[in-house]
């Protein structure tokens, strides 16, 4: 009897559209795999989602992107609910979303970062915080959402107020004047390197999901010890958070260095966008997983803390012909 699975969709963040989007071909191959998928539209309403979530499917595949997503709330649920789940969990996700918590943690193992510090809004939008350029982003978002670079010579605000809805907070980071690359983890294993090459002066939303000029260059175009820093960097940082499954380590390469000094963290994806074309897939596929078979090897190897912690503890409680028998000893 093949195993239902309990695909995840949609959500509440900025990144709903995105998830919708890439569920549909994650369906596509998780039926392909032989799995019995059952799809549900996550929304806030807690209680729909436990009556969607009964009877207990055997493996929920997580497909929710930003908050409320991959910042470990539907994580803390799913644990609740005892319910075995792909990707990392609850407190690997969390720091992974919080960008300056995964910096500081990516420190600690000897990963390099850009200059940054949280500030307020007030300071930010005064320009007290660093020289220019630099670049301004949201605490805990994906998919580029609120970021902005600020260059010099520009009249560019560093905050739209009128529309920053990120709350009162905002990490600033230093421009770091060079290349894109991303490194895709699976199991704590760097799959490879790519190149993101695009038209605008970041890889922003609008380059990610809906720009046809944006390459992705896969192996990336970079030197050897380049290369290899990123995804030494890209697996100790997962490993530092206490990841699992799969993971994408984004990286900034300075150009006028080389080596070990090149490479700069950024951010790390502990939901990676899955589908076609996504880096997250890339990488496996070149390495010879295709697309239905990373997402059932995801789905095999899910889990749940709280599940796993309750059958251990069933399997140590003594059994009833065990307690009779040590009351008639």
């Amino acid at each position: 009897m093949s195993k239902e699975v309990a695909l995840l969709v949609g959500g509440w963040s900025a990144e709903r559209q995105v998830s919708l989007t890439k569920g549909t071909a994650i369906e596509k191959a998780l039926k392909e795999a032989g799995y019995d998928v059952r799809v549900v539209d996550v929304t806030q309403d807690l209680p729909k989602l436990v009556a969607d979530l009964t009877p207990k499917p055997d493996v929920v595949f997580n497909n929710l992107y930003g908050r409320g997503g991959e910042d470990g709330m539907i994580q803390s649920v799913l644990e609740i609910l005892e319910i075995p789940y792909t990707h990392s969990g609850v407190d690997a996700s969390a720091a992974g979303m919080n960008k300056p918590m995964a910096k500081s943690l990516a420190a600690t193992v000897g990963v390099k970062s850009a200059e940054g510090r949280v500030a307020s809004k007030e300071d930010v939008l005064a320009e007290n915080v660093m020289q220019r350029p630099y670049v301004v982003k949201p605490i805990n978002e994906g998919s580029s959402v609120g970021v902005r670079i600020i260059l010099e010579g520009e009249n560019q605000k560093p905050l739209d107020a009128a529309n920053w809805c990120f709350g009162d907070e905002v990490l600033v980071e230093r421009f770091i004047d060079g290349r894109e690359i991303h490194v895709t983890v699976l199991d704590g294993k760097a799959q490879g390197v790519t190149e993101i090459k695009f038209p605008g002066r970041f890889f922003d939303y609008e380059a990610k999901y809906h720009d046809q000029r944006t390459e992705l260059v896969t192996p990336a175009d970079v030197p050897k010890d380049v290369a290899a820093t990123a995804m030494e960097n890209a697996e100790k940082v997962f490993n530092i958070l206490g990841c699992r499954g799969l993971a994408r380590c984004d990286f900034r390469y300075d150009v006028s260095k080389s080596g070990k000094d090149a490479v700069y963290f950024l951010e790390i994806n502990t939901m990676p966008g899955l589908a076609p074309g996504s880096v997250a897939l890339i990488q496996p596929e070149l390495n010879g997983m295709s697309f239905v078979q990373l997402c059932s090897h995801l789905v095999e190897t899910a889990t749940c803390d709280a599940q796993n912690q309750s059958n251990a503890k069933n399997q140590s409680a003594p059994s009833s012909a065990e307690k009779t028998h040590r009351q008639s000893a």
